[in-house]
């Protein structure tokens, strides 16, 4: 399966359009997203692409009703934090990664807050940054099957 993982949309419904309709046209199973979504219009946006739903909120998302929308409407919500199985590995998902304690017994784990794509390694937990849709249209795309990350920028 395939997953199209972005963060950081700060309310650019435009980009966040652009990478759902590619998403759409892709057939991924799902997309996550690692928080700042920044206003309902963006929640609402994504979710009328109807392709399943990880999310969590990061710093930037203060209005409480996207925690109540994402609540009722995505397949999971974790405000801060969000453990998920794809395929066979145990995923997390999290807004800023300085804010997560230890990184559990996981194989992959998402996270933003910091607009740039990377990637690293902590303690045998391969981590992901997709980027940012504020400004730019940066995201990536895992394959669960081939347990393989491609990074997608413009």
């Amino acid at each position: 399966m395939k997953v199209v993982v972005i963060s950081d949309t700060h309310g650019n419904v435009v980009n966040s359009s652009y990478v759902m309709g590619f998403a759409k046209k892709l057939d991924v199973g799902s997309v996550i997203h690692c928080g700042d979504w920044d206003n309902l219009k963006t929640v609402d946006r994504l979710l009328s692409f109807a392709i399943p739903l990880y999310a969590v909120t990061g710093n930037a998302d203060i209005d409480k009703s996207i925690n109540k929308k994402l609540t009722v409407a995505s397949e999971k919500f974790g405000e801060e934090f969000l453990q998920l199985t794809l395929g066979d590995k145990k995923v997390g998902v999290i807004h800023d990664v300085a804010k997560l304690g230890k990184v559990g017994n996981l194989d992959i784990l998402f996270c933003g807050h910091i607009h740039r794509q990377s990637s690293w390694v902590d303690r045998g937990v391969r981590v992901f940054r997709p980027g940012a849709l504020v400004k730019e249209v940066n995201f990536l795309i895992y394959d669960t099957d081939l347990d393989k990350v491609e990074f997608i920028h413009d």
